[in-house]
């Protein structure tokens, strides 16, 4: 067995046993938030597409499936599969659109475009407009598990996020997966070499939408709420700073990423309160009131220290050590 597999099957382990740990559902936002950090770098970091409205397909989701499940009465796999079609569906309509222009006017197409669609949810009906979708049940999986305990549905998350992983890994190995990197590298030789690169683009765009959206789906039945937080353009720039500082264009940096920001968010008051007490400095309890400030400060010491990311600027230095070892004497 070698070292790759031996590496897998520990993270296997360490996620089976981390609910008894760890609180769950905190595990479960980390893991859908890794879900959606890992579609979005499918699209930057292997196709050199910058996408600012990714929210649009991970919130737009959310709010499909959260209506299924209470209003429509729809079961769990049902609903979740619907929010996902739902983003695939938009990311088709928003690709067709977007995927003929590049660099910034791209992105800002992306945006615009996902702004359009949070207006549309801030005043649909069903929606709650500014109170979102409250209430969401977890209802059954498969019609007999019941996902009412936090433990079970950690399970269910887990084989849902992986599927998505492996999916990812997957599309990254295939020989779609080496023309999106050709085209990133040199589109105009790609084109030379015959390769359709619009198609190949809006090929990527949808899959990277679908696989936000799951991970959307899945975070409504989680947390049993759906807010306009989820569709707002914050959300698009909360998912480029996930990938920025796990690390662009690697399968485990934006699952590292996730991490860091997620437990920032949830961690940070309770560091805060930590270190006033054991330190008798007030000042400390205001750090959880800073989050946005915190990870703001995070993004500026990645771009000027760590240029590809944690993940990124980790393999490179594991290289660089091999090559020196072997032209050692």
């Amino acid at each position: 067995m070698n070292k790759n597999k031996i590496a897998i099957l520990v993270v296997l382990l360490a996620l089976l046993a981390a609910p008894f740990g760890i609180y769950p559902v905190f595990l479960m936002k980390v893991l859908c938030f890794a879900l959606f950090a890992c579609a979005f770098n499918l699209l930057i970091g292997y196709t050199g597409l910058l996408s600012f409205g990714h929210a649009a397909f991970f919130g737009g989701a959310g709010y499909i499936t959260g209506y299924l499940i209470r209003d429509a009465g729809l079961p769990f796999e049902v609903s979740v599969l619907a929010g996902t079609a739902f983003a695939a569906f938009i990311g088709l309509l928003m690709g067709l659109l977007a995927i003929r222009r590049q660099g910034i006017y791209f992105t800002m197409i992306t945006l615009a475009l996902a702004q359009m669609l949070y207006f549309v949810f801030l005043q649909a009906p069903f929606t709650g407009g500014e109170d979102g979708l409250q209430g969401i049940p977890r209802g059954h999986f498969l019609g007999f598990i019941n996902l009412g305990s936090d433990l079970t549905l950690y399970y269910v998350v887990l084989g849902i996020c992986l599927a998505g992983f492996a999916l990812i890994v997957r599309i990254v190995h295939s020989p779609f997966g080496q023309v999106l990197k050709a085209i990133k590298e040199n589109e105009p030789r790609a084109i030379s070499l015959g390769y359709d690169v619009d198609k190949h683009k809006l090929m990527a765009f949808v899959l990277s939408a679908t696989l936000a959206g799951l991970a959307g789906s899945t975070k409504a039945v989680v947390l049993g709420f759906e807010t306009l937080t989820d569709v707002h353009w914050s959300m698009s720039g909360l998912v480029v700073l996930m990938t920025l500082v796990g690390g662009l264009g690697t399968l485990v940096g934006p699952v590292v990423g996730a991490v860091v920001i997620v437990s920032l968010e949830n961690k940070l008051g309770e560091l805060g309160r930590f270190l006033a007490s054991t330190t008798h400095v007030d000042w400390f309890n205001t750090i959880g009131d800073s989050v946005t400030i915190v990870t703001g400060f995070i993004f500026v010491v990645c771009v000027l220290a760590f240029r590809k990311g944690l993940v990124g600027e980790l393999l490179d230095w594991y290289k660089r050590r091999a090559v020196r070892g072997t032209n050692a004497p």
